[in-house]
This record gives C-alpha cells, structure tokens and sequence, in this order.
C-alpha cells in the first residue's frame, strides 16, 4: 500500500503553513513561489496541507473511506486551533461559485474559490479581523482516482462576495 504524502504532517506544521501564507502578500501573476504544493495569484494564496494516497490501484470503499476520514479528522484538529484564534468558522458552500446560476463574464475569474468550487463542496471559513483577508480548509479530490487534498487558502474578503 502507498504511503500517503504530506506537506505538513502536523497540526503545528500546518498552522505554520498557514501563517506564512496570511504574511504573504498577494502577487500580482500567478505562480508557483518554488515552495511544493502552494501556488499563490492576485488576491489569493493556495496550499495542499496533507495529500492522501492515490487510487489507481485500489478504489475498494475501505481504501477510500480510509483515507478521506484520515484527512477529516487532520481538518478538524486543525479548526479547533483556528478556532480558538479567531471564533467559529461559518461553512461556505462553494456550488454557487460554480457559476451554474449566474454565468456572467467574471465567472472563473475569482480565485481561489474557481479552483476550490472545482474539488470541494464546501469550506470552513474564518474571516480574519482587521485584515480584508479569510482564511479556508477544505477537502478536495479532483477525480475519482487521485488523491484527496486538505487544501488551506488564504483570500481577500471581496472574493466570497456573490
């Protein structure tokens, strides 16, 4: 069996990760800033947290519940430590960002959410006081096949506006 990849193996590590991205400014192109797993655009910063194993080999229900419960239960340890620095998170259900009920000309424009509406149905969220900016954990998988990802973002306040 594959073993599972991580970015940040631990909370702590993934706390860390996270505070470097609120430091960050936004840049003005997007990219790749060299670190494995973030990619960082205008107004927005990305990291993959914890990767799971893949599932080419193996999709039986007990490989893959395995190691989507493995990943929630990394995301609930880390919200508790978000929590107590900045309050309960309200759940963002990103279907709408999809653009299925408003396809204007700015749909798909909107990062981070464009990419993360395309992996995962919903995030926590903690808008951070004082900054203009959110903080975000979801669980995204994008195909059957690939592994899943406990994703970390860090927004600017104006892209969960709809």
């Amino acid at each position: 069996m594959p073993s599972q990849r991580s970015s940040a193996g631990s909370a702590v590590e993934q706390v860390s990760v996270i505070d470097g991205l609120r430091a960050l400014p936004f840049p003005e192109e997007e990219g790749r800033p060299g670190t494995d797993g973030q990619w960082s655009g205008r107004g927005f910063h990305l990291a993959v947290l914890r990767e799971s194993r893949d599932f080419w080999e193996d999709r039986s229900t007990e490989i893959v519940e395995a190691a989507e419960q493995e990943l929630e239960a990394d995301l609930a340890a880390l919200a508790v430590v978000l929590t107590g620095r900045w309050g309960v998170p309200e759940t963002v259900d990103l279907w709408p960002y999809l653009g299925f009920d408003d396809p204007g000309p700015e749909v798909g424009t909107r990062e981070p959410l464009s990419f993360l509406c395309g992996v995962a149905g919903s995030m926590q969220v903690w808008r951070l006081p004082n900054s203009g900016r959110w903080v975000g954990l979801a669980i995204g998988q994008a195909d059957p096949e690939w592994p899943f990802q406990l994703l970390g973002a860090v927004g600017e306040a104006s892209s969960l506006a709809r």
